[in-house]
């Protein structure tokens, strides 16, 4: 698999060429039978079902569109890209850019982003250690073990001084290629939900904004982290997602931008704490973002 080395200026110009791509391909299927555009009721799965903002945000939907919304709460990030492909959901909430064309690669799809969240910031945990300098040589860390999540972990750890990763840590790095030699800490690949347990046995851990919340880990605790604002992190921007023949349903794309609305944007906050940067990318945006990742992944031009 290709490493994700495009530079920023690069990854800009792909973009642009890749979004009149878009304009002037679509790229819709033609037997796929698209939603209907006056919506009644919209399903959407997510991960952090239980956090009081979707009530906030399923309230502003109902008051601007008329459209009622309901959730399906996944434990498990493997499901909610199936359960949107096989119509069991009209959107989901839970990815980034990376994780879902590491999805559509592998899987052959083509489920589309139409509406940026935010980026947060990927966090290293301690509760034994202030800083990582004061982690001891051979201690072990656990990060998330689906591809995406564990890449960007390698990525920080990296950047933490942790760990050497051959070649520099890249959005496709794997454990398979750190420099054990030359690194300090040992790394244990875990499920996503299991990370934050390990913060009872182990030096520390990188854990998922929303597992975090739920472990009701404090921002006290965190000794590392990646900067959400950098144009570096935008492979990581979090999305609503569509399939292919709902990405310009008109209601779909108006339910994914009052994820903007202020009143939603502050319960967030208040939910979630002030640690991510909300983008507001067009869905052609990151389309194109999206169509740059995925062809660099498969080595096409």
């Amino acid at each position: 698999m290709p490493k994700f080395r495009l530079s920023l200026a690069k990854f800009a110009a792909v973009a642009a060429v890749a979004t009149l791509g878009l304009t002037a391909c679509g790229g819709g299927s033609d037997e796929a039978a698209a939603l209907p555009t006056d919506l009644k009721t919209v399903t959407i799965g997510v991960a952090d079902g239980a956090e009081p903002y979707w009530q906030v945000y399923k309230k502003v939907v109902k008051d601007e569109t008329g459209v009622d919304v309901e959730f399906k709460n996944f434990s498990d990030y493997n499901q909610p890209n199936p359960a949107l492909d096989q119509k069991q959901l009209d959107l989901n909430e839970f990815q980034h850019l990376q994780y879902l064309a590491t999805y559509n690669t592998k899987n052959n799809k083509n489920l589309q982003p139409i509406g940026a969240t935010a980026v947060y910031p990927l966090p290293l945990y301690s509760t034994k250690y202030d800083s990582p300098e004061q982690i001891p040589q051979g201690s072990q860390i656990s990060i998330p073990n689906d591809p995406t999540n564990l890449a960007r972990s390698l990525i920080v750890l990296e950047n933490a001084g942790l760990i050497q990763v051959k070649g520099g840590a890249n959005s496709t790095s794997t454990p398979a290629e750190i420099d054990t030699e030359a690194s300090k800490v040992e790394v244990v690949t875990v499920d996503a939900k299991m990370t934050a347990q390990n913060l009872n046995s182990l030096a520390g851990a990188i854990v998922n904004n929303n597992f975090a919340t739920a472990a009701k880990l404090s921002e006290d605790d965190i000794i590392s982290q990646d900067d959400p604002s950098a144009e570096s992190t935008k492979p990581y921007i979090n999305a609503f997602v569509a399939r292919d023949e709902d990405k310009s349903n008109p209601t779909l794309l108006k339910i994914a931008s009052l994820y903007h609305d202020p009143e939603v944007v502050e319960a967030i906050k208040k939910d979630l704490g002030d640690g991510g940067v909300f983008k507001e990318n067009s869905p052609e945006d990151l389309q194109a973002a999206l169509k740059v990742i995925e062809d660099n992944m498969t080595g096409s031009k």
